[in-house]
């Protein structure tokens, strides 16, 4: 016997389930107190505490079996189930137990059942009451009993009733002192047919839910008669109900779920009721025992839970998921699948079609709020009562996808060249399909120093100066790159414009006058208009201007001179009977500025000495000549007027008379430039040295303008004018007026 229960040690220790406590043992009810049922393996680390193995709790309840125990041997934890003291294992009582086990290790925590099939056993028959005790039965009889009358019946379990009954009797007799006599008494017993044992009805038929427990009473028969015992006849054993024998009731002896046990959904069983004393006193009847459906589980599925992601360019049918359900009640049932957004995202982009869900719609997540997330879930409905529903969540997660690529118009920027660095010029608006929206960085691509575009806005900057004379245009590619708008950071897409700038003109340069002073001696006839000279300006930085206004800003005394637009006109209409009779000097003031359409308008101002001679004649030509020098240089102009006429007699004299003052002016004219000549040898400077030779350079030039007169004119001018050569100036020590004279023959010419 030890060694049979070392060959079952080492059996359970090879086969046993480290991991796991689901077990299905079967014992024979002729199994006694002290039984082993099973024995479990378990690992358990030797730095933990010490395991426990525990009996949580039987169904149905009973205290046949005994808490487990748990030792170590050989670095292992064997852990055995025992029957109790009080143990009386009868099949036809209860053939099924669920044994809830629970093992502990530290933090490690495992539960599981065993299942314990109880298996009857018909070769062992057991006495049942006070006959099976120790102290066996007392029956009482008075002294009266007759002979042959019944004292006692005993009844086995699974004795044929229908049959005679044979009793063998060993009686032994003794008498005096060791005295004694044996025999065998055979007594049998014939039945008696009798009719008071029946049933109300021959056969009885009940539906059952499948979810009753074990030992749950299922129903109760009743049979007429006196002292009745009930057993069941067919099937012998039963494997999933007993019955009592003295209530009758019918109770389950083992879990009736259709699902997993075969063969529970209709049992027929044959009752058998009997009058405890007369066996024989019988009546059976048929019990169909119907186990109903019920709906206990809801479906499960794989995968309980959907959470998933993908790209906003999946084309539709993308297939997300294909679930696997089934119903624990019913394999193999129908189940009815439901599609049941619990966001407010579009419900028309996902689609279930039977258990496959599928996209049913563009995922587009370039309009802000849009998608991004789809929160849904699907119901699986089984077909029983009542409906269970499984509801299995489900999270799609749509991520960017970087489609389009961020471009820009081309503008045109204009700025003044005067502008001053980082002056705002514009923005370069770009735009991106791609959400976030216009999530744009720009950059320059191999533009002029002079600009930069700010990274993140766009904006045009200037950042040095303009000079519209060197460039006035520039062009600049402006290079756009999106971001932050893929599942990938590092996916970008680009795009391109051009900007053009065009610099504006500035008035930075204001007109210069050739020459920027003049003097001239006009004769001026009475009651005409006299052209004096023309201003002559222009910009040499900017030759494109040609635009300028002309304005006499000082010097016009008497409004005797007019501009018709860079002509200087003198005018004597305006005059009337008050003519002059003695020159004028008119120091003109000419104010010349630009008339562009750019500001400021920038102004120079042309100073004319205008010597005013008035004449009087009926016949006269009017000859100008003028002399300019440079503006750092003192001005002299010399002007000669010749006049040709056809005159009378009396007027020969009157021409006389003024040759000869004439002659006399001249001569004072050239002391005044011996003086002033004079002057300069005592502090000789190299200024006033080629300001007289200019003055008499000037001088010659005016000579041989005025000898440059047509022969017809000439031939009537007298010698004296002709030989007429003023090559020194001087100032009149009385009246401090300017002259110029001749040093050869001392004519002076007053200036």
């Amino acid at each position: 016997m030890v060694l049979l229960r070392l060959l079952v040690l080492l059996f359970a220790l090879v086969v046993s389930d480290l991991h796991s406590l689901s077990w299905f043992i079967n014992v024979s009810e002729s199994q006694g107190p002290g039984t082993v049922l099973q024995f479990f393996s378990f690992n358990c680390s030797s730095y933990t505490p010490t395991p426990t193995l525990e009996l949580l709790n039987v169904q149905p309840p009973t205290t046949f079996f005994n808490p487990p125990s748990l030792a170590r041997w050989q670095g292992t934890y064997v852990g055995k189930l025992t029957l109790s003291s009080s143990a009386r294992l009868d099949a036809l009582m209860v053939n099924h137990y669920k044994l809830w086990l629970k093992f502990t290790c530290g933090n490690y925590v495992t539960e599981g059942p065993l299942f314990v099939d109880v298996q009857r056993d018909l070769s062992h028959i057991q006495c049942a009451g006070q006959f099976a005790s120790p102290a066996g039965e007392m029956i009482q009889v008075p002294e009266t009993v007759r002979p042959g009358a019944r004292l006692y019946i005993l009844l086995l379990p699974g004795l044929e009733l229908h049959g005679a009954q044979v009793f063998q009797l060993q009686i032994s007799v003794s008498f005096r002192q060791r005295q004694s006599c044996q025999g065998m008494v055979m007594v049998k017993v014939l039945p008696v047919s009798s009719s008071q044992v029946s049933f109300l009805k021959q056969a009885h038929n009940i539906t059952i839910p499948e979810n009753l427990a074990p030992g749950s009473e299922v129903v109760q028969v009743w049979a007429r008669g006196v002292n009745l015992r009930y057993e069941i006849l067919s099937p012998v054993p039963s494997p999933f109900f007993s019955i009592g024998r003295a209530d009758g009731v019918v109770r389950t002896t083992a879990p009736l779920e259709l699902a997993r046990t075969l063969g529970t959904a209709v049992s027929r069983l044959q009752v058998k009721a009997f009058e405890q004393h007369r066996p024989w006193d019988s009546a059976e009847l048929n019990l169909t025992l119907n186990v109903r459906l019920v709906n206990v589980w809801p479906p499960r599925c794989l995968p309980a839970l959907l959470v998933t992601q993908i790209p906003e360019t999946a084309p539709v049918g993308t297939v997300l998921t294909t679930l696997t359900c089934e119903d624990p009640d019913s394999v193999g049932a129908t189940l009815d699948y439901k599609l049941w957004f619990r966001s407010s995202s579009d419900p028309a982009s996902l689609w279930l079609y039977d258990r496959v869900l599928e996209v049913n719609a563009t995922l587009d997540c370039d309009t802000p709020g849009s998608c991004f997330q789809h929160a849904a879930s699907i119901l699986v409905l089984d077909g029983g009562q009542p409906q269970m529903t499984t509801e299995v969540p489900v999270l799609v997660m749509v991520t960017p996808v970087n489609e389009f690529s961020p471009a820009c118009a081309p503008r045109m920027f204009r700025v003044r060249e005067d502008a001053t660095p980082h002056t705002l010029l514009g923005s370069v608006m770009g735009t991106d399909m791609d959400y976030p929206q216009d999530n744009i960085e720009y950059y320059t691509s191999g533009g002029p120093p002079t600009f930069a575009v700010d990274r993140l806005s766009g904006e045009v900057h200037l950042l040095g100066p303009l000079d519209y004379e060197r460039q006035r245009v520039y062009r600049l590619t402006v290079l756009l790159i999106d971001h932050g708008q893929d599942q990938n950071p590092n996916c970008h897409r680009s795009g391109s414009c051009t900007i053009t700038i065009e610099v504006e003109d500035v008035n930075d340069h204001a007109p210069e006058c050739e020459p920027p002073f003049q003097e001239l001696t006009i004769y001026v006839p009475l009651g005409r208009s006299v052209e004096v000279t023309k201003v002559s300006c222009r910009i040499p930085q900017e030759p494109q201007r040609l635009a300028f206004s002309y304005s006499i800003v000082g010097g016009n005394s008497q409004n005797r001179f007019i501009l018709q637009g860079a002509i200087l006109v003198h005018s004597d209409l305006v005059l009337g009977p008050f003519w002059p009779e003695q020159p004028n000097t008119y120091e003109l003031l000419i104010c010349v500025a630009d008339a562009g359409p750019s500001a400021p308008h920038l102004s120079t101002t042309a100073t004319i000495v205008v010597h005013l001679v008035p004449w009087k004649s009926s016949t006269e030509a009017t000859s100008i000549h003028r002399t300019t020098v440079p503006s750092m240089m003192t001005p002299m102009l010399v002007t000669d007027t010749e006049a040709f006429w056809q005159p009378q007699p009396w007027f020969v004299v009157v021409l006389t008379a003024t040759g000869a003052l004439l002659l006399l002016a001249l001569g004072w004219l050239l002391g005044r430039l011996l003086q002033g000549l004079a002057q300069l040898l005592q502090a000789p400077s190299k200024p006033a040295q080629a300001l007289l030779l200019n003055s008499i350079q000037e001088t010659e030039g005016s000579l041989k303008g005025f000898m440059e007169v047509p022969k017809m004119e000439m031939s009537q001018v007298p010698s004296s004018v002709k030989s007429l050569h003023f090559d020194g100036r001087a100032q009149d020590s009385r009246t401090g007026r300017d002259y110029l004279f001749n040093t050869r023959t001392g004519a002076r010419r007053w200036l």
